[in-house]
């Protein structure tokens, strides 16, 4: 039976430190930390008069201008699950949420597959809420960079299309919550238990299974363990687990979704253990508004490699080793090393962006880079994951006095360069998918 009480559960962003590029390949790993913004969702049911029956799920986000999405759903035929049609009434110009309704296909279905398997099962309706940290997204032009949003969930003045994100993972992080959300909402505890390590793996294959179907194509899914496990340093899962899926509803499909998520060929690699930030250092992020992001920038990286195996092999050998120098003098605590070990990792990626024609380190954030590493209590930073020109994350002293002058830095280099750097509230954290107590929502749920 599903639960009768809301329950609400969250996952964090991700913040790419250390293997960029290598990640996609698995001789090589990549130091993810988790993050304090988080995605919540609130699930509920949907209460209805006596005699009345729906067969519907509602998923919304109040904090955008129209932000409902509305769900029928049916057995489909021939083994292919259960199929998610948005419905739309009168009057509703959605747009489409990739994302929600392939998660919902798939939780649904594995649902079906896994508790139901011998009876018929009509889900009872439900309500979905999404709620997201103001940190993953851009906050209105009219805040400053010192002004911190004096509620924990803002509401925007835009369509969740017309948000600007500053790159926390965000479609991860909702994927991993809403597919443990609709597991604990729908399931009883002895069959799924977000907080066992079986129910932490099934959730893991499961969100990775729907978020690259929702993407269409099968990434490295290094934000989806960040979303479930917290930080931690991460080895791929071969793309040829996903090879043969069919696609949702179609024939097939219920049982090779089953057969995938409960399989144990599942080659995933994640180390908690060693990975942490020394006591009294922060890993924060600076959202930069100064330019687009080059498309396209992975595939020229790969490019790249393919014409020049010899030379980049040499440098992605060298870069590997360099970043877990970085994370052995994190958790061995050793901040008098920080700003080398990341000063010789972003030698590396100059290069290599150098080498590709790919704007992995620009030159503005190096220049940015360079001068924040020059105020007092910052050790150094780094242009995250595939790089560009959207944020940097830095490595600093957890302390007011160093934010402050972090802070003054930012917003007087936003006035002398032009575009805006911001300090975000947001931290690494070590804490992955977790259920949260239903009144931190008071004020969002009826």
């Amino acid at each position: 039976m599903p639960s009768a009480v809301p329950t609400a559960v969250s996952a964090p962003g991700k913040v790419f430190l250390a293997g960029g590029y290598l990640v996609l390949d698995r001789e090589y790993t990549a130091l993810v930390f988790g993050l304090s913004a988080r995605i919540s969702i609130v699930a509920r049911e949907i209460k209805t008069s006596l005699g009345v029956q729906l067969s519907e799920i509602v998923v919304d986000s109040p904090q955008f201008v129209d932000a409902q999405w509305r769900y029928g759903y049916h057995l489909a035929p021939d083994d292919g699950g259960i199929k998610v049609t948005q419905l739309h009434s009168s009057g509703n110009n959605i747009d489409a949420n990739p994302f929600v309704e392939v998660t919902l296909s798939y939780a649904l279905s594995y649902i079906t597959g896994t508790a139901f398997r011998r009876s018929s099962h009509a889900f009872d309706p439900a309500q979905f809420t999404i709620l997201a940290d103001n940190d993953y997204y851009s906050q209105p032009h009219s805040m400053t960079g010192n002004e911190k949003n004096p509620t924990r969930f803002a509401k925007f003045p835009t369509t969740l299309r017309g948000a600007n994100k500053t790159g926390l993972g965000s479609s991860a992080a909702l994927v991993t919550s809403l597919t443990a959300s609709l597991l604990t909402h729908y399931l009883p505890s002895s069959d799924f238990d977000l907080t066992t390590a079986e129910g932490k793996r099934t959730l893991h294959n499961l969100a990775q299974a729907a978020h690259c179907a929702a993407q269409g194509k099968v990434g490295s899914g290094f934000d989806v363990a960040a979303a479930v496990y917290g930080s931690c340093r991460y080895r791929r899962f071969s793309p040829s687990i996903l090879k043969n899926m069919p696609e949702a509803g179609s024939p097939g499909f219920g049982p090779a979704l089953t057969k995938l998520i409960n399989d144990t060929t599942w080659d995933t690699e994640i180390i908690k253990e060693g990975v942490n930030v020394p006591p009294g250092t922060a890993l924060r992020m600076c959202d930069v508004d100064c330019g687009s992001q080059t498309v396209g920038m992975v595939k020229k990286v790969l490019q790249w490699r393919e014409s020049n195996p010899t030379e980049s092999k040499k440098l992605w050998d060298e870069l590997q080793l360099r970043n877990v120098k970085l994370g052995t003098v994190l958790s061995e605590g050793k901040l008098e090393e920080i700003r080398n070990a990341v000063a010789d990792i972003r030698e590396l990626i100059r290069s290599m962006s150098t080498q590709s024609d790919v704007p992995i380190e620009p030159e503005s954030q190096t220049t940015l880079l360079d001068a924040l590493t020059n105020v007092e209590g910052v050790y150094n930073g780094v242009v995250p994951g595939a790089g560009g020109y959207d944020a940097v994350v830095v490595l600093m002293k957890d302390d007011e006095a160093t934010e402050k002058r972090v802070k003054d830095f930012v917003a007087n280099w936003s006035k002398e360069k032009g575009g805006q750097v911001r300090l975000l509230d947001v931290k690494g954290e070590m804490e992955g998918v977790r259920k949260e107590n239903i009144k931190e929502y008071a004020g969002w749920i009826p």
